[in-house]
């Protein structure tokens, strides 16, 4: 696997020695990202907020070539909340819009690198022509196995507890006698998908942010005080080494195997 970051990583430099200091047998299946501070990146530079969205699109980049390079199989990042909808109406506007042509530039990316996008999040909230984008995306890369990118759009972990419960009241074949925890996982946006391993969060800010909150019950947390424009592939790899120098135990006395 090394050999998809050879040519990526600058020989001798940082990145080259945090990828070699990984185990590529234990490489993380799921890594969730918060991606905050694009705001205060711009403001730190006297930069218009929107500035600071620009830069981050590039850190999307970046962190979808470096997870696939390394062999992550589910990217999950977390791009505009149910809360964000409290943002000024000119931003949000220019926000879902910079996605829209993000999506239309890297759809052939994605299909090329065998990529999939899958969206979790109440779709039905976003924008009409945002969402017909999403869908075309979805559909395109729906049969891509090398890595799911799972974009988090109008998103709340609460929300998407209430929706899985509202789905299970609705399940006229669902006893509740038979729910278990797996059972419940099924009724969730990321249904199918493993819990994340790793749950990365930028700017430095310690809290979860009502992001998976279900899924990351166990999920290791590593925290950079990078705003999100300024991470790059050092980062990712760094989080990647701190991971598997922990021990996992779910609760035992033992670590996991």
């Amino acid at each position: 696997m090394f050999k998809d970051l050879e040519g990526f990583l600058a020989p001798g430099s940082e990145e080259e020695r945090l990828a070699r200091e990984l185990d590529l047998t234990r490489i993380p299946r799921h890594v969730a990202i918060i991606m905050d501070g694009n705001g205060r990146w711009a403001k730190s530079r006297n930069l218009p907020r929107i500035e600071g969205h620009r830069a981050g699109s590039k850190s999307v980049h970046e962190a979808v070539e470096t997870s696939a390079r390394v062999g992550i199989k589910v990217l999950s990042l977390y791009a505009f909340s149910k809360e964000n909808w409290k943002r000024p109406k000119g931003e949000i506007s220019t926000l879902f819009r910079l996605l829209a042509d993000y999506l239309k530039k890297e759809s052939k990316v994605l299909i090329e690198n065998d990529l999939r996008l899958r969206v979790i999040g109440q779709k039905e909230g976003l924008p009409t022509l945002v969402r017909r984008e999403l869908e075309r995306v979805e559909t395109l890369t729906r049969n891509n196995q090398r890595m799911q990118i799972c974009l988090a759009l109008n998103y709340g972990g609460r929300a998407e507890i209430l929706d899985a419960v509202k789905k299970i009241l609705n399940d006229k074949n669902r006893k509740s006698d038979d729910l278990s925890e797996e059972a419940f996982s099924r009724y969730l946006y990321t249904a199918g998908l493993p819990d994340p391993d790793l749950l990365i969060r930028t700017s430095g800010e310690f809290r979860v942010s009502n992001f998976l909150l279900w899924q990351i019950a166990y999920s290791e947390i590593w925290i950079t005080p990078d705003y999100w424009p300024d991470f790059g592939r050092k980062q990712l790899l760094q989080a990647l080494v701190d991971y598997q120098k922990r021990e996992r135990r779910f609760g035992d006395i033992h670590a996991a195997t």
